[in-house]
């Protein structure tokens, strides 16, 4: 069963609260989990992800980052996001001491928590759930300065036509600069890991991910 709790974090702008939902495992492993730019930790797809992955024995602390909170639609600074990670990774800590933290992320919210390692947060792998290299038809304009300073494990989840890292060559020059990166392709699927031609739920396009997920961190 998940557990609703609510994490505190400290933000340039003052003390915010944020909602998240803990479910205690049984494998030694946390997974962190953080939405993408559209949607809250409730969408299916992560709730999918999220329940996977608790089947695997694994505990996991789905979160909103504060934006969401506050009933905005549009991101805000990434200096919050970055704060919100490190609370909710502190949080992650004391539920569990010793696991290993594993921070995941669909999108905007991988994106964010690997600015946080990059500028310290401690964790044992970061987990991209469709990482958003640029704003779609903009190539241009990379967001991938940081990630060769990152030396803990990273696995990119990718579709193989998802418009954020198109074209597929710019997106695996990048994969190269980085210490230790894996790519796992989803062949034809979109940002949401949607294939052209097949119907499903997005918890089903969620809980699909997780056993890469295992064997990453199994390794």
């Amino acid at each position: 069963m998940e557990e609703a709790v609510a994490i505190e974090v400290a933000l340039p702008t003052g003390p915010v609260t944020v909602s998240a939902d803990w479910r205690q495992g049984s494998n030694g492993a946390t997974v962190v989990i953080a939405h993408g730019a559209g949607a809250g930790k409730d969408h299916p797809f992560l709730t999918g992800f999220a329940h996977g992955l608790a089947d695997l024995g694994c505990s996991t602390l789905r979160f909103n980052f504060p934006y969401v909170e506050q009933g905005r639609r549009m991101p805000g600074p990434a200096t919050h996001a970055i704060a919100t990670w490190r609370a909710v990774v502190e949080h992650a800590r004391t539920r569990e001491p010793g696991a290993a933290i594993w921070a995941a992320g669909k999108s905007y919210g991988g994106r964010m928590a690997s600015m946080a390692v990059a500028e310290g947060l401690e964790v044992d792998g970061l987990v991209y759930l469709g990482y958003p290299l640029h704003a779609p038809g903009k190539p241009e304009k990379p967001r991938a300065e940081h990630l060769p300073a990152i030396a803990v494990p990273q696995l990119f989840i990718e579709g193989t036509n998802d418009p954020f890292i198109q074209p597929i060559s710019q997106f695996e020059e990048v994969v190269a600069t980085c210490q230790d990166a894996t790519v796992v392709w989803i062949e034809g699927g979109g940002h949401t890991f949607e294939v052209k031609g097949q119907k499903r739920p997005a918890s089903e396009a969620g809980s699909s991910l997780v056993t890469f997920v295992s064997e990453f961190a199994a390794r």
